[in-house]
């Protein structure tokens, strides 16, 4: 399946500057050690192919889920075979003490990259599901870092998005939180993130649920008025393997926008995807409709399809990567622009906000709200925007 088809695109993005840069990227990566936290998410194993691909001295690999860690493994192996270097997998969580020991028991790493994250902005719809998330996108992003730093690593990436550029939803706050607290720690480790499109067809999103769809037999149903930014896995493992590489500290990398990454909405890639497959969609008025009709259409070359308006809490209008008060370097990359920051952060509020998020966790007991306001207190001009609907209320 052409991926980049599917998402109305003929060329990869990042393709000049992997190019000019590839000599240099496999000098670094065949003489370094690197860890892949959160190694086996749809972007986790687009890094590790870009890594292992180029020959690295050694790389090791973690996640909590063993499945997704079994299927990275058969799929290195099957696309590239095996290297010289040290190349091993470790099915843990990040934030258990199992995973203590095992950083315990290794060498300093040269790169630490952390791709691990809670990612959905439907995760914010209880608040026990939310407080994970901002243990896992915050507070276990701060530990490896600290780690890293201990162990005496030479570099420190943890992917961000575009959605904690201006957060309207409790992801994009935890992911700017996040970078808050990054750039704090930066005086101890040189650190650099990147902030990028949705990345199609990856797991749990709605378009990886098409495939799901039709294999399960079941109606397709997609927002016709959200259009967003895609960019296809391995434009994602590229993206986040240049901001570890060449990111300077504090250096948050994006990929420019210009003719060949364009917005497009999640009904117009149903549409491809379904001509893609051989079908013609065919709009239903209903959920109940188009359930009943899955049972037969099929057998006359459609499927149906159920395209509405989106009204769910924290569904942003419009994609960006920068704010109009971020310095941007766009002369130093072809398709790439970096974000310069500066070493500012409020050490203050960040105390503040761990303290908080200490107490609710001591108690046992929190509510959403709490933590909406905690977000608010500690992030200028939060944008959170409740509605009372949710996306797992929808077909």
């Amino acid at each position: 399946m052409n991926l980049l088809g599917l998402i109305g695109r003929k060329k990869m993005h990042f393709e000049r500057d992997i190019s000019a840069k590839e000599e240099e990227i496999r000098d670094l990566v065949e003489s370094s050690s690197f860890l892949v936290l959160g190694g086996a998410g749809s972007i986790g194993q687009a890094v590790c192919k870009e890594i292992f691909k180029r020959n690295p001295r050694l790389l090791h690999v973690v996640d909590i889920s063993e499945n997704n860690m079994v299927e990275l493994v058969r799929d290195i192996r099957s696309s590239f075979g095996y290297i010289k270097g040290d190349f091993q997998t470790f099915a843990l969580d990040i934030g258990s003490r199992e995973y203590e020991s095992f950083i315990n028991a290794q060498d300093s790493y040269d790169y630490v990259l952390n791709l691990s994250a809670l990612k959905h902005v439907r995760s914010e719809k209880d608040p026990y599901t939310l407080m994970r998330m901002v243990n896992v996108n915050i507070f276990n992003t701060k530990k490896t870092v600290e780690q890293t730093f201990s162990k005496g690593g030479k570099k420190y990436f943890c992917v961000s998005t575009d959605k904690a550029t201006n957060p309207v939803n409790m992801m994009g706050g935890s992911k700017r939180i996040m970078e808050m607290f990054l750039m704090q720690l930066s005086d101890s480790v040189t650190i650099s993130t990147a902030r990028f499109a949705n990345v199609a067809f990856s797991d749990g999103s709605l378009l990886h649920g098409f495939d799901k769809r039709l294999l399960k037999k079941q109606p397709i149903a997609a927002p016709n008025d959200v259009r967003r930014y895609f960019v296809v896995p391995q434009e994602s493992g590229e993206l986040c393997l240049m901001s570890c590489l060449f990111g300077e500290n504090r250096d948050i990398f994006f990929p420019k926008l210009n003719e060949s990454l364009h917005l497009i909405s999640f009904a117009e890639i149903a549409v491809n995807y379904l001509e893609n497959r051989g079908f013609e969609p065919y709009l239903c008025e209903s959920e109940d409709e188009a359930r009943r009709l899955v049972a037969e259409l099929p057998k006359s070359g459609k499927w149906p399809c159920l395209f509405h308006g989106s009204d769910t809490t924290g569904e942003k209008e419009f994609e960006e990567f920068y704010t109009k008060d971020e310095e941007i370097d766009y002369s130093r990359f072809f398709n790439i622009g970096i974000i310069k920051n500066s070493h500012s952060s409020d050490s203050i509020k960040l105390a503040d906000f761990e303290q908080a998020v200490k107490i609710m966790m001591e108690s046992g007991a929190w509510k959403k709200e709490e933590l909406v306001d905690l977000f608010h207190k500690t992030i200028p001009d939060f944008g959170h925007k409740e509605t009372g609907k949710y996306l797992d209320g929808k077909m």
